[in-house]
């Protein structure tokens, strides 16, 4: 795919995505999500590639939607603006289960539904005067969709602060509550972001990884026994990876093992 509004490049074995409508404060249109969605899927599939991480060209991390296109839907059919809905949920629940760990770096403010992308990485990093704020209650919209995620990242008591007033929160705030990891000085977040992304490389099993991101995520829909007889299953399974076996191995001969 020809991308227009992103653009990507691989360092070590970590894919960068990169937001790259400037002009427009990297703010969503349907061109926007869908090069998004076929760059997550072409990184889940790349053997080159065992991390991901999201970052944005420009001052604003992203605005969230582009209201001038988001006018433009207002003509549609119910059917119509469902499939369009669709289109970002897609997005969104692929980032949250997709098989390879993805770390938002985050430059600039994020709001709305650039927030959303934020909320939905596994690992977030923001300079300290990134701001973050789910707005869309001040414009007469609803943020419908990353609300799923914010409720299982923050729990109901934050959810409602932030989503009911539509409030922007500094990042520091935004680590407070649980929505990022971690704040880091705008001129160190690159090297800090991309040390991170190495250690995880370098560290862990992919193949662990994807199990154990896969289970963070379905094992919260299920009932207390449900979830727990799933856990054995797969803890019974992962002794059987190849993965496993080279990692006890290598401990046990006390061999520096590296992924």
């Amino acid at each position: 795919m020809n991308y227009e509004y992103i653009s990507i490049e691989v360092k070590e074995r970590v894919r960068y995505i990169t937001l790259n409508r400037v002009d427009k404060r990297n703010a969503f249109n349907h061109q926007f999500v869908t090069e998004l969605k076929h760059a997550f899927v072409e990184a889940e599939e790349a053997t080159d590639t065992k991390i991901i991480v999201l970052r944005a060209n420009g001052d604003v991390f992203s605005a969230g939607a582009d209201l001038q296109y988001l006018q433009s839907l207002q003509k549609n059919t119910l059917e119509e603006n469902w499939a369009d809905s669709q289109h970002l949920k897609e997005l969104y629940q692929h980032m949250y289960k997709h098989k390879k760990v993805i770390i938002a770096q985050v430059e600039g403010h994020a709001i709305a539904g650039g927030c959303g992308l934020a909320t939905v990485a596994d690992f977030t990093f923001a300079v300290p005067e990134a701001q973050f704020g789910y707005t869309e209650v001040k414009i007469g919209f609803v943020p419908a969709i990353v609300m799923v995620f914010l409720l299982r990242k923050v729990g109901e008591t934050k959810a409602k602060e932030l989503l009911l007033t539509g409030k922007l929160i500094s990042a520091q705030t935004a680590k407070d509550m649980g929505i990022i990891m971690e704040t880091v000085a705008k001129d160190s977040i690159q090297e800090y972001v991309f040390n991170f992304a190495q250690q995880l490389c370098k560290e862990t099993s992919a193949e662990s990884l994807s199990l154990t991101k896969s289970m963070i995520s379905d094992v919260q829909n299920m009932p207390d026994e449900e979830a727990l007889n799933f856990a054995s299953e797969m803890n019974a399974k992962a002794r059987a990876t190849d993965d496993c076996k080279k990692g006890i191995a290598s401990f046990l001969a006390k061999e520096k093992l590296v992924w």
